[in-house]
């Protein structure tokens, strides 16, 4: 039947379950997303047999845990655990409180796919990537069903983005500029493109690719320079008189906006960017590029001149097929609150400043 849910659409909705703290059935493994999840549904997991919590290797390597399935651990949950432990598990924000959370007993060999699409499903969700699990003697159909092989091939896949809409939106920067919005067709966030000018197809076009920044776009925070260069490429474009930024709703380097503020938190207590996001279990950058590559293919454009400090973004645009016929620089003041953050991405993360 049509009406039933395809796999794409499945994974869309058991995203909406975790966030909503409702458990979903990988490979026969109830699973719940540890920051969501509820007392009594701790419970009544707890209930049907040994239960883990799985976390990724940095977050295991942070709180001491031995990781012995390479890129994740899967840590017994003692028969006492409630919610606040749970939590404090996946949360590195009261860690300096209470460091010692071990011993741990872990669960070692077997099957760990189902660990990992679950792992991999809590990032879509831009959840903190630590999930309670517990094997399932019989079948819950209730609750949303996923395969887990499948499911991290349904990850791995790139979005296919489809134009939405498009119209005419005078900017400051440049009054003859237009606005197309980009639905992907597995339920994330629309993505955004600003087109200045009438830029032509069959030569490279000044592009940038921008992720979202909640706070320096839309408030001005000091702590970052993504206002300061999303202003600047914008002011570049209306001087060239074309141009095309796109404005990919990938917050916090991919992790979302609340693990963004958690990260920003860690860093409150000293921690770099890079350290930061380790310590909430994440990799140094969450984001897919793919999806602004996909846009400019979609929008007719083969070939840019892409306004960047980071060559990651140059490789990713070329592994697409799409031409960067040049790198354009570009650099923002420094301010006394953003300084650390700036040297920290051209230390670790590689970007040209």
């Amino acid at each position: 039947m049509t009406l039933i849910p395809t796999l794409t659409e499945s994974v869309s909705r058991a995203r909406t379950d975790l966030r909503m703290g409702l458990p979903v059935v990988i490979d026969g493994w109830l699973v719940a997303a540890a920051e969501t999840v509820s007392q009594d549904r701790l419970s009544q997991m707890q209930a049907l047999g040994p239960a883990l919590v799985v976390l990724t290797r940095w977050r295991a390597e942070t709180l001491k845990a031995m990781v012995y399935d390479g890129d994740l651990a899967r840590i017994v949950v003692p028969p006492e655990a409630d919610r606040a432990w749970l939590r404090a598990m996946a949360d590195p924000v009261g860690d300096l409180m209470t460091p010692l959370k071990g011993p741990f007993r872990l669960a070692r060999g077997g099957d760990t796919l189902p660990h990992r699409a679950a792992i991999a499903l809590a990032k879509s969700a831009e959840l903190l990537p630590a999930v309670l699990m517990v094997s399932l003697d019989q079948p819950s159909p209730a609750l949303t069903q996923l395969p887990a092989e499948a499911l991290m091939t349904q990850l791995a896949t790139e979005a296919q983005l489809a134009p939405v809409a498009a119209a005419r939106l005078p900017l400051l920067a440049a009054e003859n500029s237009r606005l197309h919005i980009f639905r992907p067709d597995d339920g994330a966030a629309e993505h955004y493109a600003v087109e200045i000018g009438t830029p032509a197809r069959d030569k490279p076009v000044l592009a940038r690719l921008h992720s979202a920044c909640f706070t320096g776009d839309v408030l001005g925070s000091l702590k970052c320079d993504c206002g300061p260069q999303l202003h600047a490429a914008l002011n570049a474009m209306g001087s060239a008189g074309e141009g095309v930024l796109l404005y990919l709703n990938q917050e916090g380097r991919g992790i979302g906006l609340a693990n963004k503020m958690r990260a920003y938190a860690l860093q409150g207590q000293g921690f770099d960017t890079v350290e930061a996001n380790h310590r909430l279990g994440f990799e140094d950058d969450e984001r897919d590029f793919r999806i602004g590559a996909g846009i400019l293919r979609e929008m007719g454009f083969h070939a840019v001149r892409l306004m960047t400090n980071n060559p990651k973004k140059v490789a990713m645009l070329e592994s697409q097929g799409l031409t960067v016929a040049k790198r354009v620089p570009l650099i923002t003041p420094r301010n006394r609150h953003n300084t650390g953050y700036l040297d920290v991405k051209a230390a670790k993360s590689g970007h040209l400043l």
